[in-house]
């Protein structure tokens, strides 16, 4: 996958969890809440979340980058730098 700028990160994170939270409010969330909680995403909903960013992006997620997911903007910040460093 080519390198991601921040508003391509932002689009697929959006996407990715529009599809586990189909009725996902984005309008509520700002780009440094916790979208977690925002959205009430539980356990289960952050696992496939981050399988979905993992399989959309070529991005390997292990359990120690779980904290840089945790707003919007950390995470499009994670998977621009992933996705730049491979290049």
């Amino acid at each position: 996958m080519k390198p991601l700028n921040n508003a391509d990160a932002m689009s697929v994170i959006k996407e990715s969890i529009t599809r586990i939270i189909p009725d996902a409010d984005f309008a509520a969330v700002e780009p440094d809440d916790k979208f977690r909680d925002v959205l009430e995403l539980d356990s289960l909903d952050f696992l496939s979340l981050v399988e979905l960013l993992s399989e959309r992006t070529g991005v390997r997620i292990d359990e120690e980058d779980y904290p840089e997911l945790t707003t919007l903007s950390d995470a499009a910040r994670f998977l621009v730098g992933r996705t730049t460093d491979r290049s």
